[in-house]
């Protein structure tokens, strides 16, 4: 049995507390290292990985961790922040999503769970950030939700439900595209969840990319990364593939904790014609709308 670290037994509020210290120090130590480099004009911004859950997440935060190769932007993320509490269940309040966005402080690198809710929006679209969101094709979301919840994470608030009273990954799968409409606890379709992201997809000032895009296009989708980075921060003279290769050298897929397989596609290896047509029913059109197929005909 592995044991845990010292600290992953101090209360939560502390550890974040002590956590928090560390990050600080890292920014401070950063921004020495990289002091010859002259602020750029409005002030160094924070840059902000935000993602639909089981999306890339921790892909993203690596790319974004790379530019600490470059620029004094931090070496790692800050406390992230998850509209949903993963062991609860409970959906944040936006006065929560606010006061996080404000602790923030330049140089800063984020990682989030953050809804489209039209205060938040309004808050990130400034340029005090640099903001990305990334997503993944609804059907390999799902796959991966149900991996997540019964091999990975066992203090979820779903996984006591999927590894007792779901016995296989056939009804497994179909929860996880149907939701829990039954459920004291808010979980709805595979396409409700998604909307409460979808207005990220239509904000000026956001990156938007798709999971998809790392894996089959890494350099081209590295490229509209650094180029993001560059409309805003301009003081940076290292070259533009310079900083493409320093984001790519920071990709470690297996220092992911929730890293599985990292391949696309791979809904077709557990997709049966129920799930497909349930999927079709719930969400066959965001589908669509995202670019992931022409009609329903799949």
């Amino acid at each position: 049995m592995k044991r845990k670290h010292f600290t992953e037994l101090l209360p939560s509020e502390l550890r974040n507390s002590l956590r928090l210290r560390v990050y600080r120090a890292e920014v401070l130590a950063q921004k020495l290292k990289f002091s010859g480099i002259r602020k750029p004009e409005g002030g160094w911004p924070i840059l902000m990985g935000n993602s639909f859950p089981k999306s890339g997440t921790h892909l993203l935060d690596q790319v974004l961790m790379g530019f600490s190769r470059v620029s004094p932007f931090s070496p790692h993320v800050s406390l992230p922040f998850v509209s949903f509490d993963g062991e609860t269940g409970q959906k944040k309040d936006v006065s929560e999503a606010l006061a996080y966005l404000n602790a923030l402080k330049p140089l800063d690198v984020t990682s989030t769970h953050l809804l489209a809710w039209p205060e938040v929006i309004a808050e990130v679209n400034t340029p005090r950030f640099i903001p990305y969101f990334i997503y993944r094709d609804p059907r390999d979301v799902v796959v991966s939700h149900v991996f997540y919840i019964t091999e990975m994470e066992p203090t979820h608030a779903h996984s006591n439900y999927y590894n007792t009273e779901l016995k296989t990954f056939d009804e497994r799968l179909k929860v996880s595209i149907l939701g829990r409409p039954e459920a004291k606890i808010e979980f709805p379709d595979i396409a409700d969840r998604f909307e409460f992201y979808a207005g990220w997809l239509n904000v000026p000032n956001m990156l938007c990319l798709r999971y998809e895009e790392f894996i089959n296009d890494r350099y081209h989708t590295l490229g509209k990364v650094v180029d993001h980075f560059l409309k805003r921060v301009n003081s940076v003279s290292t070259a533009r593939d310079e900083i493409i290769k320093a984001l790519e050298i920071n990709i470690n897929p297996r220092n992911s904790p929730t890293f599985r397989t990292g391949k696309t596609g791979e809904w077709k290896k557990y997709f049966k014609e129920e799930h497909k047509k349930i999927f079709k029913e719930v969400a066959g059109q965001l589908l669509i709308d995202l670019g992931y197929e022409k009609s329903l005909d799949w």
